[in-house]
């Protein structure tokens, strides 16, 4: 006999009998504040983090300018990093960083998504009131930043840049990490259940056409991260010797370890670009890519030395964007198997290749235009991969590993159905 289960415990109490007017709208105001409270929380977890870090290091570099001073600049540059993980971009002076660190901005997803599944009913209201409050907090912090900024002033057309960055990246950021919360709660809505609503919009094979797309793009971006761990293994050395060379106490030594950390993803999605094809760049001028290598001097981050070498430009490498096509196999192959072979028609595999072009295609961009960018002046300006001319290129050959497994296992059902048709005489 199996030991009974648990019940899961309902955070919302349905009243017994009709509920006042009155009642009715406390009741809405609750479950909505629920959703702000854990908002609140995930946005002073992240950022106490990022902020006490940078006190931790301000505290151990030499001090030049008193104490309160660079403990004002510590918490400055820490609200700037923060705010760069949501796409607000970092002032620098006369020059900008756009480049987003994905490693803090998984970190502030994941606080969210842990907050909203501790404290937030699973609600549509709880999911609009955290949003927007979490959006509220990105943009007071943005607003307070550039007005704490004497030193370098902006005009007004950064400061609605750096607002408006703010605003969107709030909601997107924190309404991601909170949804993602309340679908995992115990006694959250499912995800499959909400799908068959955009039937009157989306036909269910292009639906699933974007799922191919999302498993094709996963597949290729564990690849890259496969490869970035090559790149690391490979450039230990390197690494160690450009950290060596920085010298500094080993606290310093620690949180520039836990820095570049927060760049690891980023290099992923450049490996995953590497494998697609065309490569990407760390400064103008310089390629790293399967049929080129060409980099000038590159910033003291121990992190760059493990960037490939000339010895990986090969005639072999030049094969490397067949394994995206296999991911994009791969994808399809997932997508046959949520069909019925029975009644699947022509135009049905179109929508589901389109659904998975339109899936690599425009998720590979989003993710390559986050990972790279500017990252500060001069031919720094640029970093990272093209994100439409990767994504174009990602799309098709996901697309197409998708389009063809597709066809071969739908042409493979059509023969079998005549072969069954005309008998055994055949």
């Amino acid at each position: 006999m199996s030991p009974p289960s648990r019940p899961s415990t309902a955070r919302v109490v349905e009243p017994e009998g009709p509920v006042p007017a009155v009642g009715r709208v406390r009741e809405r105001f609750a479950i909505a504040s629920s959703g702000v409270w854990a908002a609140l929380q995930a946005l002073a977890l992240s950022y106490a983090v990022v902020a006490l870090t940078a006190v931790v290091v301000v505290l151990d570099a030499p001090s030049t300018s008193g104490a309160d001073g660079g403990l004002g600049a510590g918490v400055s540059v820490a609200t700037g990093l923060w705010l760069l993980a949501h796409g607000v971009p970092l002032t620098a002076g006369p020059a900008a960083v756009t480049v987003v660190p994905l490693g803090l901005t998984a970190l502030v997803v994941f606080t969210l998504h842990i907050s909203a599944k501790r404290s937030a009913a699973p609600t549509l209201a709880a999911w609009v009131g955290g949003t927007v409050a979490y959006a509220a907090g990105t943009t007071a912090l943005a607003i307070v930043l550039d007005l704490g900024a004497t030193a370098t002033p902006r005009d007004g057309v950064g400061l609605v840049v750096q607002v408006g960055a703010a605003v969107v990246g709030g909601l997107v950021v924190g309404g991601g990490g909170l949804a993602l919360g309340m679908f995992s709660a115990p006694d959250g809505p499912l995800l499959a259940g909400l799908t068959p609503r955009l039937d009157p919009y989306l036909p269910d094979t292009l639906r699933l056409g974007l799922r191919a797309g999302v498993v094709g793009v996963a597949l290729a971006t564990g690849l890259g991260a496969l490869l970035t761990g090559v790149w690391l293994v490979l450039g230990r050395t390197t690494a160690a010797e450009v950290g060596a060379g920085l010298g500094g106490s080993w606290i310093g030594s620690v949180m520039l370890v836990l820095a570049q950390v927060l760049l690891v993803p980023n290099l992923v999605l450049w490996a995953t670009a590497w494998l697609a094809g065309p490569g990407f760049a760390v400064g103008t001028g310089s390629t790293f890519s399967a049929s080129a290598t060409q980099s000038d001097l590159l910033p003291a981050v121990p992190l760059l030395g493990a960037l490939p070498g000339e010895s990986w430009s090969t005639p072999y490498a030049l094969w490397a964007p067949v394994l995206l096509v296999g991911c994009g196999a791969v994808g399809g192959w997932f997508a046959w198997r949520n069909l019925e072979p029975a009644l699947v028609r022509g135009v049905d595999l179109a929508w589901i290749a389109a659904g998975g072009v339109l899936a690599a295609g425009g998720i590979t961009v989003v993710l390559q235009w986050l990972a790279g960018g500017a990252a500060g002046g001069g031919r720094f300006a640029v970093v990272g991969a093209d994100p439409w001319v990767t994504g174009a290129l990602v799309a098709a050959e996901v697309g197409g590993g998708a389009a063809v497994t597709l066809a071969v296992c739908w042409g493979r059902e059509v023969a079998g159905r005549r072969r069954s048709d005309a008998g055994p005489d055949a």
